[in-house]
């Protein structure tokens, strides 16, 4: 795929808007052949909806959705589903999520979501369930088996130990550097359905996970991990073809591990710094990826853009339009058997800060 900002701006009817907020556009691509044609999803994540007092919010957040929002009804042709990747709310009230839900009511479309550790850790996901159905689930659509998973679960003993208030709990867990916090994990009878759902499924069908944590280890001290990953992992190894799809990080991640894809889209509220800017502790993130320029702090969208992935024979091909940033490119190499950066952004390749008023 050969794609470049202005061309996909004209194709989708939004060459008028200098898009600058990371709606991903995930292509299934498979030749057309066989019985599973190719098709698009849209995916948008981490909005982190915070509420200030009464009907007052962070302006910024909400700008982040609703300008991800204005421009996915943009999309010529229409992705076929869209995925909210979790982290709607911030501090899991239910005045964040109910304004961050009546954001997203806008988008033309059918829209499932996957749960946030933000989401969570206020009332168990209560009010969440009661808006939205189960955390986790499965549907197949056009030849593919989508699964969505709640990885940001954490053992019992933490989560119902004796909290001030429920929402000591939750700023406990919504922090970056918690010390107060517990590793994100899906947990056994999350596992167990998950075993008994792939069961149903022909191992040459492609299988695409949705999580908002990594289901990896990448870095413990910020939560960038899911302890029980490999049980996960060790699910989808007899797939010819499979793909998980996390939010969570606010970055650009990409890793292959064994047969399976793990690629990350970034957030609609602001991006992370990467764990190697963390000196104090050794960092579990994979050498494969390279990462991108760290944000302009004038301009809040910097190091935030769209996303494309094209996915064709279990191989996922990154296409990241960056809005202050060279665009760029990740994806597999047959020659050396691990995915390469097409042309790395250094910093002399970074678009100097800009001037904003």
């Amino acid at each position: 795929m050969s794609m470049n900002r202005r061309a996909f701006l004209k194709t989708t009817g939004a060459g008028l808007m200098a898009a600058a907020f990371p709606l991903s556009l995930v292509k299934l691509a498979f030749g057309g052949e066989g019985s599973i044609p190719d098709f698009t999803f849209g995916y948008i994540s981490d909005a982190h909806i915070q509420q200030i007092k009464g009907t007052r919010f962070v302006r910024n957040w909400d700008m982040g959705l609703i300008r991800a929002v204005r421009e996915a009804n943009l999309l010529t042709p229409r992705p076929d589903f869209f995925m909210f990747g979790g982290d709607l709310a911030q501090l899991g009230k239910k005045e964040e999520l109910d304004h961050g839900l009546e954001i997203m009511s806008n988008l033309r479309g059918k829209v499932r979501y996957v749960m946030g550790e933000h989401d969570y850790y206020l009332d168990l996901g209560k009010y969440w369930q009661e808006k939205l159905g189960p955390p986790y689930y499965s549907f197949d659509h056009k030849g593919v088996h989508f699964v969505v998973l709640n990885s940001i679960l954490t053992y019992d003993k933490w989560t119902y130990e004796t909290w001030p208030t429920p929402m000591d709990r939750m700023l406990a867990m919504a922090r970056l550097d918690n010390p107060k916090g517990s590793p994100f994990m899906v947990g056994d009878e999350q596992i167990a359905w998950l075993k008994k759902d792939l069961a149903k499924i022909n191992g040459n069908t492609p299988v695409v996970v949705f999580s908002h944590s990594p289901i990896q280890k990448i870095f413990k001290p910020w939560n960038f991990w899911t302890q029980d990953a490999e049980k996960v992992q060790a699910l989808l190894k007899p797939f010819e073809k499979a793909t998980v799809i996390y939010g969570h990080v606010h970055q650009i991640q990409y890793n292959q591990i064994d047969n399976i894809t793990f690629q990350a889209v970034m957030a609609t509220a602001w991006p992370w710094p990467y764990p190697e800017t963390y000196s104090q502790l050794a960092n579990a993130f994979p050498k494969i990826t390279v990462p991108m320029n760290r944000a302009d702090p004038f301009f809040e969208r910097d190091a935030t853009g769209w996303q494309f992935v094209d996915v064709k024979s279990g191989r996922s091909a990154m296409h990241y339009q960056l809005p202050d940033n060279q665009n760029r490119t990740v994806m597999f190499d047959a020659a050396t058997g691990k995915p390469q950066d097409v042309k790395y952004q250094d910093d002399s390749m970074r678009i100097p800060p800009q001037t904003h008023f």
